[in-house]
């Protein structure tokens, strides 16, 4: 009946898609568009894609490989200025009165003096430096453009205890703050970098105190006025824990994510402009420098050649395109006409018919479709015939079966003539039968009461019962107010069935079996639970626990009955998860299956 409905006489269902079709009514067209185009577009390919983008590829490594000279090159000449500070320290710390300053934690008025006036001749012959700090172990200080701001030890300093820490390894601190110290001559903490070096007395090695260089930041921004990357471009520094030590004025630099860099450069972007950022630590400083260009600018004489050689292959490819069209139409009419035709044979008129002229393949193929178009005709019009006798004669088989009426009255008739004789078990076992058909056919309905579903069980236990006779006792109980709900039609028989036979059954002696219902709270709401228990031989832990797996994993490896992957696979796919069966069983201690139901209100 099926295959009649489809291929009646309503509209005909194309065997391909309209995709199929409009593949193959154009490839023809497309094919000789393509060919054409193909021939002049490998050029325009070749000179306006993959030059620029080898040329932008070429001119982007040079530019990467300058700044890298460039970043070296600047990099080595901070190391040469910070290497000065470190020997300017060592030679003051060496000078006479200065290092018996040192050496004797103390020193008298003349002494002071001494060492004020060989530092003040340092200072004054070193353009570059801003001030020079003597301190000792003992926290007495000498100093040249320092005044100290608080009475608290210098020796308790943080820049003193770092260069404590390190003896004989200069230290840099990038805008020093936070210091006991101020300079005398106005230089702000923005405006110097701090060279830092403990003293050690040279009989034992032991720290005798320090010498402070702050060092004027200028001369270190000398180092960066013949380094231009561009017109976008800069160079800065920044020291270990990713703090300025010197940038230009701009909007870029403080944006730059220093963390960003892997192995020394990357590509980022920073204010909808695209940068190439590389950079380079110094192992004698801990500083790193870093250059920034502008890839934009790099790369616009690029950008204006791909401009260029785009718009004139654009140009020649849309002149290439009439050309085609025009020299391809030709071909592709007869068919295009082909195509429409076929369009409306989807549609289900079988009456068209392709008219071709000439000769050639496109005609042959017409030909060909009109040949189809009446096959097609010709088997549609048989198939309908056999479909409608085939319809005939399943009505007639039906009207021949046995109706279900039929089959309850004669169970009706038989416990009557049962109650004649006065044959009691006869009746009760015939009742129940009744009731089992009854409610197992349920007029084809899935959802059915739960009352129903329990008289159900209860028949198919009754006569299970009467044939096993004092083999096992049941019970079946629900919590009150729950009757009126609706399950899954047949769902507890099987597990009753499952517990009978490969429970009680297996079990010396008499058993008992008990149905229960109750509801509970679960992850989405209310639920309910539905449970049949025995105490039959049970199962161990281990079958249980891969029983459980399989009912939950489903597929070929399942261990239980049909009859229970039945039910927990109804459950499952008119509910889904978490709904369906679950055992718990223990060896001799009997075996409870549960059933995880979701509540369905009655339909009234």
């Amino acid at each position: 009946m099926e295959a009649q409905a489809a291929l009646g006489p309503g509209p005909f269902p194309a065997p391909a898609g309209p995709s199929t079709l409009r593949a193959r009514s154009l490839s023809l067209r497309l094919k000789l568009m393509v060919y054409f185009l193909l021939i002049l577009a490998l050029p325009l390919v070749t000179l306006g894609v993959i030059g620029p983008s080898l040329y932008a590829t070429s001119i982007e490594r040079e530019t990467m490989a300058h700044t890298g000279r460039m970043i070296s090159q600047v990099t080595m000449n901070i190391e040469l200025r910070v290497q000065e500070m470190e020997k300017l320290i060592d030679l003051v710390a060496r000078t006479g009165a200065v290092a018996a300053f040192l050496e004797g934690g103390e020193a008298s008025e003349a002494g002071r003096a001494a060492i004020r006036e060989a530092v003040s001749a340092v200072v004054a012959t070193h353009p570059e430096i801003a001030g020079l700090l003597v301190v000792t172990e003992r926290g007495a200080w000498e100093s040249e453009g320092f005044s100290r701001t608080t009475r608290d030890s210098l020796a308790d300093e943080r820049w003193y205890a770092e260069a404590r820490g390190a003896p004989g390894q200069v230290r840099l601190m990038a805008r020093p703050i936070g210091r006991n110290i101020r300079s005398t001559r106005r230089y702000g903490a923005d405006e110097v970098v701090s060279v830092v070096k403990a003293v050690t007395g040279a009989r034992d090695g032991a720290v005798r105190g320090a010498v402070l260089v702050d060092m004027k930041l200028s001369s270190i921004e000398e180092l960066f006025k013949d380094a231009a990357l561009g017109k976008a471009g800069f160079l800065f520094i920044a020291d270990g824990s990713g703090e300025m030590v010197y940038a230009p004025v701009n909007e870029v630099v403080y944006r730059v994510p220093l963390e960003a860099l892997e192995d020394g450069a990357a590509a980022v972007r920073v204010a909808g402009a695209d940068y190439q950022v590389l950079a380079q630590e110094s192992a004698y400083t801990g500083w790193r420098t870093v250059g920034v260009f502008s890839l934009d600018e790099t790369l616009k004489e690029v950008s204006l050649v791909k401009y260029w050689t785009f718009l004139i292959g654009g140009l020649t490819m849309a002149l290439a395109i009439v050309a085609a069209i025009f020299f391809t139409s030709s071909v592709a009419k007869p068919v295009l006409r082909l195509r429409s035709l076929m369009k409306r044979v989807e549609q289900g008129d079988l009456a068209v018919r392709f008219a071709g002229k000439g000769g050639d393949e496109i005609a042959e193929l017409g030909l060909g479709f009109n040949e189809m178009i009446e096959r097609i005709q010709s088997l549609i019009d048989q198939v309908y015939s056999e479909q409608q006798s085939k319809r005939e004669a399943e009505l007639r088989i039906l009207q021949e079966q046995i109706k279900p009426h039929f089959l309850y009255n004669t169970l009706d008739t038989i416990q009557w003539m049962a109650q004649e004789h006065r044959v009691e078990d006869v009746v009760t076992m015939v009742g129940a039968l009744t009731s089992l058909f009854r409610i197992g056919l349920s007029k084809g309905r899935e959802i059915i009461s739960l009352t129903d579903e329990l008289e159900h069980v209860r028949s198919y236990l009754c006569i299970q019962k009467m044939r096993y006779e004092d083999k096992f006792d049941y019970s079946v109980s629900v919590e009150e107010g729950l009757r009126g709900l609706r399950v899954l039609r047949l769902v507890l028989q099987p597990l009753v069935e499952n517990a009978i036979y490969h429970g009680i059954k297996e079990r010396r002696g008499s058993g008992s079996l008990s149905v229960t219902g109750r509801l509970e709270r679960g992850e989405s709401g209310p639920e309910l639970l539905l449970a049949v228990r025995d105490d039959g031989v049970g199962m161990d832990a281990a079958l249980v626990a891969r029983l459980n797996a399989s009912l939950e994993g489903g597929g070929e490896g399942y261990l239980g009955g049909y009859g229970i992957r039945n039910v927990h696979e109804r459950i499952r796919l008119t509910f889904g998860k978490p709904y369906g069966l679950s055992f718990r069983s223990g060896l001799g201690e009997g075996t409870e299956v549960t059933i995880r139901h979701p509540v369905i209100g009655s339909e009234d």
